[in-house]
């Protein structure tokens, strides 16, 4: 008895030390207990969250650029790019569609909105343009055409991740076109740039706890969890409708390549609480990139399909905004028609896709679906002012597994992925390594392998 306590303190203190999980899961849990208790403190403490996403930030474009460069470079064939990116836009735009579609069954069903007759002009509209700035969404026309980059300097300035991948494949292939012969130290020095790039980012993972402390015990302070009670009815929907989608959508990927997604989950679960925690799948994105790669996909792939995903595939956000715009109507006494609800997939599809990077862009977004209505007040968007941040675990969630899973299905499609790997990665057999840390064979997480996995004939180090 007496060598049982000192044996698991020391396991307790090793996880702590050694796990990002575990460090940033006991964040996350102080987190709200400071914010629950000390509200104001909490709030002070929003810093350390903002500190950390924009350290990430300042990775993504020039990541991305070295990713889909090398990835053009190594694959040898223009051809399966644009492959690959025209399989990518037709997956997500499926995903999308079904998301939007669930969400609009589920909002007729359950009727979140439904008996609470709100009087639209007790509303305070203007705390919308407060929200989103006075902005509005880009036109399909405007978003294409800032997808267009006028400035190579610029793309990367303003972190604009499609203007950053129209310029490395440009990159990627001229260098096709040159040959390696005529420009031979290109190549490697893009590929030292991506391991310098990998290294800082290892650096700014080890702050995710403090990161996490800071964003959400910011959350609880500011906004309580008196939202909950007022709009119960409306967050147990949309989690629940997130729920399914993400079956069906593991569903999917099973049948098309054999993958579990939830065996993904616990392969990328320090990335997923991480995200959760600060409210921002953009914080994941580089070590979700390399846990992909080392997962059996290819690097033109990831390269490609990740990033897009982040502009193009937001299920999530489908998902809210669905049943958001049935909340509002039923909110105010507004059945709307089924002429009505398809307009609101048709408005939704396109102003869905020039959503990333926008501030308020939830609001922006329903903004434009209650206006091409033209039955719901424009004030009664006001009405998710105060259930709008407790959101955002949802979208975040379901918008970074919603990308993974493209990733994979798309990789499938274009042969590009390694299914042993895969399987073997996902179950186990062999460790994540962090790109930063190639000085071990393994990455040591919370399950370590035993001996025979790790000396046996089917183990890769």
């Amino acid at each position: 008895m007496t060598q049982v306590s000192p044996s698991l303190a020391r396991r307790l203190a090793r996880s702590l030390r050694t796990s990002m999980f575990v460090q940033v899961f006991c964040a996350l849990v102080v987190a709200i207990i400071v914010g629950g208790v000390w509200p104001d403190a909490g709030s002070a403490v929003q810093p350390l969250g903002d500190g950390f996403i924009r350290l990430i930030k300042a990775m993504i474009a020039p990541l991305v650029f070295c990713v889909v460069v090398t990835g053009i470079a190594k694959a040898g064939d223009l051809k399966s790019f644009g492959r690959i990116g025209l399989k990518a836009l037709i997956w997500f735009e499926v995903a999308t569609t079904v998301a939007l579609v669930i969400g609009l069954v589920a909002g007729n069903l359950v009727r979140p909105g439904s008996g609470m007759n709100v009087d639209p002009a007790s509303l305070d509209a203007s705390a919308v343009d407060e929200k989103t700035g006075g902005g509005e969404l880009p036109s399909t026309s405007a978003f294409l055409l800032h997808s267009l980059p006028d400035s190579a300097v610029g793309a990367f300035a303003e972190n604009s991740l499609l203007q950053v991948l129209i310029l490395a494949c440009l990159v990627g292939a001229a260098l096709l076109h040159l040959g390696h012969t005529k420009v031979p130290a290109i190549l490697p020095a893009v590929d030292q740039v991506q391991e310098v790039i990998f290294a800082i980012v290892g650096f700014v993972m080890r702050l995710a706890p403090l990161a996490v402390f800071g964003a959400t015990a910011h959350l609880v302070g500011e906004y309580g969890l008196g939202a909950l009670s007022t709009y119960g009815k409306l967050i147990g929907v949309c989690y629940a409708v997130a729920l399914v989608f993400l079956l069906l959508l593991g569903a999917a990927l099973k049948m098309c390549t054999g993958v579990s997604l939830w065996k993904f989950v616990r392969y990328t679960r320090e990335e997923l609480v991480l995200a959760l925690g600060t409210g921002s799948s953009e914080t994941v994105m580089p070590r979700m990139m390399q846990k992909l790669r080392q997962a059996g996909c290819r690097d033109d792939s990831v390269g490609l399909v990740l990033p897009t995903g982040y502009s193009f595939n937001l299920d999530g956000a489908s998902i809210y905004l669905s049943i958001a715009t049935l909340f509002i109507a039923q909110a105010v006494g507004v059945d709307l028609t089924l002429g009505q609800q398809i307009t609101v997939v048709l408005v939704l599809m396109l102003s869905s896709k020039g959503m990333a990077g926008v501030p308020g862009s939830a609001f922006l977004a329903l903004s434009a679906t209650v206006s091409a209505l033209g039955v719901v007040p424009a004030g009664a968007v006001a009405l998710l002012l105060g259930v709008d941040r407790i959101m955002d675990t949802m979208r975040v969630a379901t918008n970074l597994l919603g990308n993974c899973v493209a990733v994979f299905a798309v990789s499938k499609w274009e042969g590009a992925l390694d299914h042993d790997r895969a399987r073997k990665v996902l179950d186990g057999e062999i460790a994540f390594v962090p790109e930063e840390d190639t000085s071990v064979p393994v990455a040591r997480g919370e399950a370590e392998l035993t001996a025979s996995a790790a000396t046996g004939p089917g183990a890769e180090r």
